[in-house]
């Protein structure tokens, strides 16, 4: 039972982290084609977000396979054999607990650890990307603004990525705005940072006070992007991106009212997120095995213990967006996660719809 768990585990994680993945790759095709996005980093940048979506699809993975697992061993008339064995149902519920473990300690290992430092490593990689003028790709016949006061004009690019009709205007020093234009020239790329090489061209300046047209004529000539944008802002870190023992000494002053409160809750579903995998697996375990064997399919336990599992991911996702308007709800994210254990190994000790019937009196022998 174990090993089927397992293996089914992993094909659904896996079927639906490719369905995410395929998803929210479509999100960076626009880097490709606008930003010069490599492949390479196109896919480092996607699979930085996976470990972010496996604590969501881990827990429901689980949770499919434990129900298609128990609800086939009723239909096969498997576990009438192992009831008849002498096995309760906390013992028939045993593997699905011991894979609700596994995947427990699986799940703080990405929560607290791995997601921040991927978390983080994307958004730094995405910031760069949209910010950093050394990977943008010069569009063909599109005006490419770059900050605020340079725009190139390239009419066409070669085979080998020379530059073909190129046309610069610089007006980041308002007073002294500059068009530049040349037959052709490169992108290139220097430890200062990335340049645009001009071959046969001409400078045209109008002179300050005087309004005359200053025309210079040249063989080669730089234009230096270093400038373009600017000096580049500090970016702010979110609660996804800081680490647990962050999350834990930060402070109101550090971060202001607003974000605070939304760094704690992060802190405490990050804490608890974990404990779903157990929670569902013992929730899909309970109502199948307690229910009992009915020729006519266990549809009514299946969709019990679904509503259930939906109930509970929804008022998790409710609890913390309310939590973050008041932290004095925070002890509900714990409540949340909790219940559904507690339920689940309640319901396999001592199911409450079991009644013992009443002793047959002597004339009821009779």
């Amino acid at each position: 039972m174990l090993r089927q768990m397992v293996v089914g585990m992993l094909f659904v994680s896996i079927a639906l982290t490719c369905v995410l993945w395929l998803t929210q790759s479509l999100r960076f095709v626009e880097m490709i084609v606008n930003k010069g996005l490599s492949i390479g980093s196109f896919l480092k940048l996607t699979m930085l977000l996976m470990p972010g979506f496996l604590v969501v699809i881990i827990p429901i993975s689980l949770f499919a396979v434990v129900l298609f697992t128990y609800n086939k061993l009723i239909a096969d008339r498997e576990l009438v054999v192992l009831r008849a064995a002498g096995l309760s149902h906390l013992a028939l519920a045993r593997p699905a607990m011991v894979l609700g473990l596994v995947t427990t300690a699986l799940g703080y290992l990405l929560s607290c650890w791995i997601i921040p430092v991927t978390v983080r490593d994307f958004h730094e990689m995405h910031w760069t990307i949209r910010n950093d003028i050394s990977n943008v790709l010069l569009q063909e016949g599109m005006f490419n603004k770059f900050g605020d006061g340079l725009t190139i004009y390239v009419r066409s690019r070669s085979p080998a990525g020379e530059l073909l009709g190129l046309l610069v205007h610089d007006k980041r020093s308002p007073n002294r705005a500059v068009t530049l234009m040349a037959e052709k020239g490169a992108l290139v790329y220097t430890e200062t940072g990335p340049r645009v090489l001009m071959i046969n061209g001409n400078r045209q300046e109008v002179t300050p006070g005087t309004g005359k047209l200053s025309l210079l004529y040249f063989d080669s000539y730089t234009v230096d992007f270093a400038t373009a944008t600017g000096a580049k802002r500090d970016r702010f870190r979110d609660a996804r991106e800081r680490g647990t023992m962050e999350l834990l000494s930060i402070s109101e002053g550090d971060v202001g009212p607003q974000e605070y409160r939304r760094f704690k809750v992060e802190m405490h579903s990050r804490l608890t997120a974990p404990l779903y995998n157990l929670g569902f697996a013992l929730l899909a375990a309970c109502i199948l095995l307690t229910a009992g064997f009915d020729r006519r399919g266990q549809l009514a336990q299946v969709l019990i213990s679904t509503g259930l599992m939906v109930g509970v991911q929804a008022a998790a996702l409710g609890i913390s967006n309310v939590a973050t308007g008041n932290l004095t709800l925070a002890p509900a994210i714990y409540l949340n996660a909790v219940i559904p254990i507690g339920f689940g190994l309640w319901v396999l000790t001592s199911p409450p719809w079991q009644r013992r019937r009443a002793p047959a009196t002597v004339g009821d022998s009779a």
